[in-house]
């Protein structure tokens, strides 16, 4: 290390954080509060306090200051001086020494002590105490970096929405089982880039892999006491920093590499990001970082008694977004991962937490307009899940044009109708048509809904097929963490079993379940490991299991059985690919036509009949034709599709509806190994909990044939025409029920009270 100087110049308020200009380091730290900033240099090792400044100027509430000669690779941590007055809202403790929010790498980790808190552990005034031992020695450092990796273009695939199919999965479990890889390279970034994983993404039609978070995390102690870890990660330490232990050399290059070769084979990188609350807790829990440096700014406190946080989270804590500079260091850290690491796009976790204002949430808040507005981040794919644990948490379907959102009513719904729910006939058509009744406004299109049957949170898609009851005793709470509401079936065994008649069961209802997935309107989201049959043994909140109850198990996947699933998952992604009517970008309500005389959208019985209100409204009918026709604008290509859906247990046959066209038999999900070709008559038989799709994938050629022309007219309905309409069971009976036979935009459960639980990523 160069030697440094006696103290520091001016600087400049911006860029927040550590950055290197080619002459020196320059620091800006926000805090309205505090009375002095100081910044402390370390040894390479991080472990010697070597010299230490204080910050010479603040401008408009940020402190900065120059070290000349500085370079890349320095080592350091912060000191905050100011009041401590918890009961104010203020908990300064310049004993404590602090993580740079916008560090871009860290050395070391947080090593639990006594001396991380700002107050006496054990004291009998408990917060409102003061400790003054020093922390530097258990808390990782800053590291200020140079120019992460000579991008040498904007290598991002940029797939459509209408073409994405999204991956969810966790760096550390798609490879810490995998043979054939380095030890090294296991469960970090460097595993990513192993062609065996691309090509199986590839064959899954993946286009998007989706990674729990990544960003620099704390191990929470009740686990570490327990011999378990936080797996998941939902528990950050640095927005900028990644986690030291997914990177196989110690640098963030690692992820750049990985990032360059998936954008090579046309895969996306979309991070989970946790910006709703941060790892220190509540008022017990440690200062490294945020509450040291600003709590009353960064953190949503009670009004009235700003000693307490507010904790619409779950968590402890809620970050107070609403804040302009909190407000920037989010935007900030988004575009640094967009600009340095060319992510692609973001899930945000909670995020009806990170769009909540002082009045609760708002779809026209800051937050959204500060995303929206953004000539870079208005480039990447925008997610959220769209609850949290507060007053009005749940937001489905009220989040602005622009963003997508988790569907956990595609999930309840469709779970329930393959478990065998009465009344979900009319619901399960809303959400294989795009979920129109929740997302259809303000200009939003039909990929807003991200379709999901498992996610990381809760059953995997084998377990919703084998257990009826949670079993999490491994988390070591007793069983009492996770949540009750799974919509699942054993089918006659807890658990694994022997018997060839459950196994058939499970195994059909496994396959419609992901069949459903990928034959609906919307954006697929394929839970790592469902294409294979991965189980968590009944686990539905495994965030702590970092072992083989959560890696996916590669042995599993090579087996006879988890080839064949694996085959036909391929087979409904490519199908899926094949459909274009399944991929429209706008909302089909079937007062429309892609071509003319054939509606975009037609429901049907199994008599190929429209379906009438008093059909709708009968709380046993398990028999479904979803009829769907569409172009695609780029290519010019038309296709209609049907999906036929038998819930029942028996076979049953289906009269196709007209016109007659000369469908193609595409996959069944009860007779995986059918081979596609040709349909021969109007008829085909569906066999018990099956799901079938037939295509026609020239569809205006086959119309030509049918004397019916293309039209470029999309003609509308008439004002007081709602063909799409199901009918509420608390309408009045019609005595002349007229034949429906467009998407439903109503559902029968539309304006009732949801019975989803928040899931948030803690017990």
């Amino acid at each position: 290390m160069s030697e440094l100087p006696e103290k520091m110049r001016s600087g400049r308020a911006y860029p927040l954080g550590a950055h290197w200009d080619g002459e020196g380091v320059n620091f800006a730290v926000f805090s309205a509060h505090a009375t002095r900033i100081e910044v402390c240099v370390f040894d390479l090792r991080g472990r010697a306090e070597i010299a230490r400044y204080t910050l010479p100027e603040q401008t408009d509430q940020v402190w900065h200051g120059s070290l000349p000669g500085a370079k890349p690779g320095l080592v350091y941590g912060l000191r905050a001086h100011g009041p401590y007055r918890p009961e104010e809202g203020h908990r300064f403790n310049p004993h404590k020494l602090l993580l740079d929010p916008y560090a871009r790498q860290l050395l070391g980790s947080v090593r639990q002590s006594p001396s991380l808190f700002g107050y006496r552990i054990g004291s009998g005034r408990a917060d409102l105490s003061f400790d003054r031992r020093d922390s530097a020695r258990a808390m990782p450092k800053a590291i200020v970096t140079g120019p992460l990796h000579a991008w040498p273009r904007d290598t991002r695939p940029q797939t459509p929405w209408t073409r994405t199919v999204i991956y969810e999965a966790h760096v550390r479990g798609i490879s810490m089982q995998r043979e054939g890889i380095p030890k090294k390279h296991r469960g970090t970034f460097a595993a990513l880039a192993e062609p065996r994983f691309i090509d199986h993404l590839h064959k899954l039609g993946v286009t998007a892999l989706e990674l729990l978070p990544v960003h620099a995390f704390l191990q929470d102690p009740h686990l570490v006491e327990k011999g378990l870890s936080n797996y998941w990660g939902y528990n950050t330490v640095s927005y900028f920093a990644p986690e030291p232990q997914y990177l196989s050399d110690g640098q963030p290059g690692d992820i750049c590499r990985a990032i360059e070769r998936l954008h090579e084979a046309g895969i996306e990188v979309i991070l989970d990001v946790v910006y709703n609350h941060t790892c220190e807790g509540n008022e017990m829990g440690p200062t490294l970082s945020w509450r040291g440096l600003d709590n009353a700014s960064y953190y949503r406190l009670l009004p009235d008694t700003p000693r307490y946080y507010i904790n619409e989270t779950g968590c402890g804590n809620t970050v107070n977004v609403s804040h302009p500079r909190v407000l920037q260091m989010v935007t900030d850290s988004l575009r640094h991962w967009v600009q340095n690491y060319q992510i692609d796009g973001f899930r945000f976790d909670l995020g009806v937490t990170v769009g909540r204002e002082p009045t609760g949430f708002d779809p026209n808040g800051g937050f959204f307009d500060a995303v929206r507005q953004d000539p870079l981040l208005q480039s990447v794919k925008l997610i959220s899940e769209p609850w949290d644990c507060g007053p009005g948490g749940y937001q489905l379907g009220r989040h602005p044009a622009g963003f997508s959102e988790w569907n956990d009513r595609f999930r309840d719904c469709v779970r329930g109708f393959w478990r065998g729910d009465d009344g979900l006939r009319g619901e399960l058509a809303s959400r294989l048509a795009g979920s129109a009744d929740i997302f259809d406004h303000d200009g939003r299109r039909s990929w807003a809904s991200v379709n999901f049957v498992a996610a990381h949170d809760g059953y995997t898609v084998q377990d919703v097929v084998r257990y009826e009851q949670k079993h999490n005793e491994a988390n070591g709470e007793d069983n009492r963490d996770g949540h009750g509401h799974n919509l699942s079936c054993n089918w006659g065994v807890e658990g694994p079993s022997e018997d060839a008649g459950i196994e058939e069961i499970r195994g059909r209802v496994q396959r419609a379940l992901l069949a459903s997935l990928f034959f609906a309107t919307g954006t697929p989201m394929l839970n790592g490991g469902d294409e294979f049959g991965r189980s968590q043994q009944g686990n539905n909140n495994a965030y702590c299991q970092d072992n083989e109850l959560s890696w996916l198990n590669w042995e599993e996947a090579g087996s006879a059985r988890g080839r064949t699933l694996i085959d036909y998952v391929a087979r409904l992604a490519e199908w899926r690919r094949q459909c274009v009517s399944l991929r429209v970008p706008d909302f089909p309500h079937g007062n429309r036509e892609a071509v003319a005389g054939l509606p975009e959208l037609a429901f049907f019985d199994e008599r190929g009949e429209p379906l009438t209100d008093a059909d709708w409204l009968n709380g046993l009918g398990r028999a479904l034709i979803v009829r769907r026709s569409g172009c695609e604008l780029e290519t010019g290509d038309c296709s209609a599709s049907m999906v036929l859906i038998n819930g029942s247990h028996d076979d049953l046959d289906f009269q196709l509806p007209a016109p007659a066209l000369p469908w193609t038999f595409g996959v069944s999900s009860a007779e995986p190994d059918r081979p596609s070709g040709p349909l021969e008559g109007n008829t085909l038989t569906v066999p018990g909990r099956g799901v079938v799709l037939l295509n026609v994938p020239d569809l205006a050629k086959a119309l030509c044939k049918a004397e019916v022309g293309v039209s470029e007219h999309r003609p509308q309905p008439e004002p007081d025409q709602d063909p799409g309409r199901i009918p509420d069971p608390a309408d009045p009976p019609s005595p002349e029920p007229e034949p429906v036979s467009a998407a439903p935009e109503a559902p029968a459960l539309a304006d009732a009270p949801t019975d989803t639980q928040v899931l948030t990523e803690t017990t």
